[in-house]
């Protein structure tokens, strides 16, 4: 299972309150997955400033993590926020997908899955479903794969009922895909996310092309697409290539002879 997590206006903090915010994310990560009885030692992850990209285990629960983890994540986040300023809250966009992935690339995990999972973590539903909802941890996306084959599955742990379909595009990219969203512990019935808005940059007012603000429509379901994600099991994907998730579960073999 592929993980990417984004940090919320990071760019907007002062150096000391980067530093701080990059300490008090790890710590959270690491918290929240022991809790849930999950080892992120095991992970492999490929960091940046204001997030991670993260490979779980085959051996990890997808249900877990999305039905476990995530929440207790959001739990965890809400805690931390309630007693500091908005400048230094820590509120998180997450997205969670499976496919192929090389493990061994000179320069971060080459994979059409892992151009995907990055794609929907910065769609601008996911940003603006997060910034409606002020005193949540986590805004969360899943791809079209893991809501039919995860979060339908285990519908008493996931609650596939709270999920809004959206489309996700990102036209100077080439990119559109169905994607699901929701924001933990969050009534997302009414939420409007049908519509392009942009943010003031001095806060969290939706401003139409010219600036006005704006009531955004109460109808339509924006989407995110990621290119499609083709798992075949042949030789061309590579030695090294890894199966993560449900998608493709026919053993990928490395050079080592063993299962991946």
């Amino acid at each position: 299972m592929l993980i990417s997590v984004d940090m919320e206006r990071y760019s907007r903090r002062s150096n000391v309150q980067q530093y701080e915010a990059q300490q008090e994310f790890r710590r959270l990560l690491h918290e929240a997955a022991a809790l849930v009885g999950l080892d992120r030692t095991q992970w492999h992850t490929q960091q940046a400033g204001d997030g991670e990209l993260a490979i779980a285990p085959r051996d990890a629960p997808e249900a877990l993590i999305i039905g476990r983890f995530v929440p207790e994540l959001n739990r965890r986040l809400r805690a931390y926020n309630v007693s500091r300023v908005p400048a230094a809250r820590i509120r998180l966009r997450v997205a969670v997908h499976q496919g192929l992935v090389h493990l061994d690339g000179a320069n971060g995990f080459p994979g059409s899955a892992v151009v995907l999972v990055c794609r929907l973590c910065d769609s601008e539903p996911l940003k603006r479903a997060l910034a409606a909802f002020p005193d949540a941890g986590v805004a969360l996306v899943v791809s079209d794969d893991i809501f039919r084959n995860v979060v339908q599955e285990y519908p008493e742990e996931m609650r596939p009922e709270r999920f809004r379909k959206v489309q996700v595009s990102h036209p100077d990219k080439g990119f559109e895909e169905t994607a699901w969203l929701y924001v933990v512990d969050e009534d997302m019935s009414s939420l409007p996310i049908g519509e392009p808005r942009t943010v003031d940059p001095a806060g969290d007012v939706e401003s139409d092309s010219i600036g006005r603000s704006v009531e955004p429509p109460h109808s339509g379901d924006a989407g995110i697409r990621i290119g499609s994600l083709q798992v075949h099991g042949q030789s061309a994907v590579g030695p090294n290539a890894t199966a993560i998730g449900s998608v493709g579960r026919d053993a990928i073999i490395g050079r080592d002879g063993t299962e991946r």
